[in-house]
């Protein structure tokens, strides 16, 4: 097995027979999270507080700490029984195998910090955990608090290799991620840079914790609003140059299209009828598509080959023409769908209804996806769907997995929809039909050039910089916020942003080769007592798998900016206060210095950026 693998597999051992040893104490399972702050602990439990609640409940509950346990045994068969999630119910408190431990020795605790106390005299008197605990720490009214032994840190300081943070925990498991999906004819704007991004480093996420992975480009080639581009390219006579047209002239064609018919309410009947004469296959209407599809793909191909985005199957709209009229035969027989003013609909309990057929017979986005899914199922047979799609749709997304699960096709539980928040003006909402957005090209263009004036005179070394910098600011906020876009927080590049990151990546490397020690020889040493600052980087790094794990299981890359963020200032406070070449502790802090290169780089790389050598 790979030694930084075997690692990763170790970090968890020890956080499980640390939960163990506590849930034999208490006689229900304990999930410990990671405090904030170092001076905290590495792992923590307010099982004291929850327990001590439970045992003194207002509301004439349990008074005994058996009762406690029953309590919380009772919520956990009720949670297994509706949902049937493994990692919901230990979180709830499942009954560890010890259930039948002495719960008397708690009896007359008067405090929650008294009931901690008795936990961790417990705990210590098992030995079982020994070998990994240093301390054992009750802070404020009873949060306990486990400190990692040096042993059990140095054990993988010299294991942190190009696997460190990896796992088989998703193994078995196929998840379908749909992501980016631009709309042909119109320039890739700074608005679906998110779901690129977002979407590229879920699926990194998620293939570094064992799950086999499928992306997915749903583009947006059909609709009425294709309609327009067809109806404005006939009216202005272009249709045999339709060829020679550039995105940004379809683009224009477009804008103008909904100019004019601001005025003219009629020109959109007219943009049905082109949408209807495509999906009848009308042989003009289908000649000037595959054209535009065409240019547009081009143009798509060569920013995500700038962006190192891999998406290997792209499905536009179009692709589920023919398998619609399936989708729409089964809504019909299992009767979930009636017809409702000339068109046919879908109703909900808790939702309005949605549209399957317009009243003129032609299909919508509501029927499309829902295709999307009876294909993506039988073609993929994936475990879960996630769709890294903006905040708007989160209607029409929950509208399509409702109408799924009444057709029989899955559980709600089966798909997710990752509403990302957008990028908007200081004034409002981007739109490519009133002309308002920003062109994906003109700010990877800007922050390249930015890099280069900021000193990066290679070209590769500016490009990976400036693209680092624009995917680490959209990846650093929290998917599901707004953000309000800025030419000059977009293009930072110091603070916390990807230039910062890897520039103390950089570092790491130009001490390790002036040094002229192989890594190799970089294994066996002792942390002193008085170094605080190698151990602390050392117990940080130890929080690098957690780190990945939790970005997954939140679909949350930001989790993980947060994390290098920490790592990288903690390393260039190390750096400056601590000579490391010629030291007498050179061993330990070219140890720790390579681990934390190795760190940055691996978790850059499942953001998407590159980590220059020299910078």
């Amino acid at each position: 097995m790979d030694a930084a693998l075997g690692y990763n597999l170790e970090v968890e051992k020890i956080k499980r027979e640390i939960e163990e040893a506590l849930g034999a104490v208490v006689g229900t399972s304990v999930e410990l999270a990671v405090p904030e702050k170092l001076a905290h602990g590495d792992y923590t439990t307010n099982v004291a507080l929850q327990m001590f609640s439970q045992m003194h409940s207002a509301d004439g509950g349990p008074s005994h700490p058996r009762d406690f346990v029953a309590r919380r045994s009772a919520a956990a068969d009720q949670h297994n029984a509706e949902d049937g999630s493994v990692s919901a119910v230990r979180a709830r408190g499942k009954p560890s195998a010890s259930s039948a431990s002495d719960t008397s020795i708690f009896a007359g605790i008067t405090s929650p910090r008294g009931l901690a106390e008795k936990i961790v005299e417990e705990v210590s008197r098992g030995g079982k955990v020994k070998h990994y605990i240093k301390d054992i720490q009750i802070a404020g009214p009873g949060f306990i608090n486990f400190y990692l032994s040096d042993e059990a840190l140095q054990e993988g300081l010299g294991r942190m290799g190009e696997s460190f943070g990896r796992s088989d925990l998703g193994k078995g498991k196929t998840v379908l991620v749909e992501y980016s999906s631009p709309n042909i004819a119109k320039r890739f704007g700074i608005g679906h840079l998110r779901s690129t991004v977002i979407g590229q480093a879920l699926r990194n996420l998620l293939e570094d914790t064992g799950h086999t992975t499928i992306g997915e480009n749903h583009l947006g080639d059909w609709g009425t609003q294709f309609g327009m581009i067809l109806a404005q390219i006939d009216r202005k006579a272009l249709n045999e140059e339709v060829e020679t047209l550039s995105v940004e002239d379809l683009e224009t064609l477009y804008v103008e299209f909904n100019d004019c018919a601001d005025k003219d309410e009629e020109l959109r009947e007219l943009a049905k009828e082109w949408f209807k004469k495509l999906e009848a296959g009308d042989s003009e209407a289908r000649r000037m598509f595959e054209a535009v599809h065409k240019t547009s793909m081009s143009e798509f191909d060569t920013l995500y080959d700038l962006l190192d985005i891999h998406i290997e199957n792209s499905h536009g709209e179009s692709f589920y023409e023919d398998k619609m009229d399936v989708v729409i035969a089964e809504a019909r027989k299992k009767g979930i769908s009636k017809r409702s003013q000339g068109a046919e609909i879908v109703e909900f309990d808790d939702m309005p209804p949605a549209m399957l057929l317009k009243s003129d017979g032609t299909t919508t986005y509501f029927t499309r996806d829902l295709a999307a899914i009876k294909y993506r199922l039988k073609t993929y047979k994936p475990n879960l769907i996630i769709y890294e799609v903006g905040s708007d749709q989160i209607l029409h997304f929950k509208q399509v997995f409702a109408a799924a699960k009444m057709l029989g096709w899955g559980r709600m539980t089966d798909f997710v929809h990752m509403a990302h928040g957008l990028i908007r003006f200081p004034e409002g909402k981007m739109s490519t039909r009133l002309g308002r957005t920003v062109n994906l090209q003109d700010v990877l263009d800007k922050a390249i050039k930015k890099a280069r004036e900021l000193g990066s005179e290679n070209e590769e070394v500016a490009k990976m910089v400036g693209i680092g910098a624009l995917k680490y600011f959209d990846l650093k906020h929290k998917p599901t916020s707004e953000i309000v876009f800025s030419w000059d927080e977009i293009l930072a590049l110091d603070g916390n942003s990807g230039p910062y990151l890897q520039y103390t990546y950089a570092r790491t490397q130009s001490v390790l080769h002036k040094s002229g020690v192989a890594q190799a020889d970089l294994a066996s040493f002792k942390v002193p007592e008085d170094s605080t600052n190698e151990r602390d980087l050392i117990r940080y790094l130890y929080r690098y798998p957690g780190a990945i794990m939790a970005a997954q299981q939140n679909y949350s890359p930001n989790l993980l900016c947060n994390y290098l963020f920490e790592l990288a200032q903690l390393f260039n406070s190390f750096y400056n206060a601590e000579k490391i070449i010629g030291s007498g502790e050179e061993k330990l802090r070219l140890s720790v210095t390579a681990a934390v290169g190795q760190t940055l780089k691996n978790g850059l790389s499942l953001l998407g950026i590159s980590t220059p050598e020299k910078m």
